[in-house]
């Protein structure tokens, strides 16, 4: 199996969307997330900075992801995953694999899981690991 590839994905590349929320104007780790994830072989877009709630669900809708992930530094991870689980949920997206990573104090990993996201990977996590998870969770 190469590089990317998931017995649970048919053999098809792993798609992600990877979106900045909110008013974060920091993308450089993001951009580095980013590349980690296409040297892995996976299919990545990347959505931008200053991405709404709405915005990110309607792109994930339109391109059927296998990974849903965000990159936040701002620090409102919280207020924004709060708006964005209801539209994920109405649009059908409960079924895909949500990460997060960033600037996310562990007081908050809990509120995080409890909201969906399967993955958290705070400031400082090692590229191969977040790979990796989603290589093992990608249904």
């Amino acid at each position: 199996m190469s590089a990317g590839m998931n017995a649970g994905t048919g053999g098809k590349r792993i798609r992600v969307v990877l979106a900045k929320p909110g008013l974060d104007g920091h993308d450089q780790g993001a951009k580095v997330v980013v590349r980690a994830m296409m040297d892995a072989g996976f299919e990545v877009l990347y959505t931008g900075l200053r991405q709404t709630p709405e915005m990110v669900a309607r792109i994930a809708t339109e391109e059927d992801p296998d990974v849903i992930a965000l990159s936040s530094l701002a620090g409102s991870h919280l207020p924004f995953c709060k708006r964005l689980k209801p539209l994920l949920d109405a649009a059908g997206l409960t079924d895909k694999l949500w990460l997060i990573g960033g600037n996310l104090p562990k007081q908050d990993h809990e509120a995080l899981r409890a909201l969906g996201f399967r993955g958290i990977f705070p400031t400082g996590s090692r590229l191969d690991d977040i790979t990796t998870f989603i290589k093992e969770h990608v249904q």
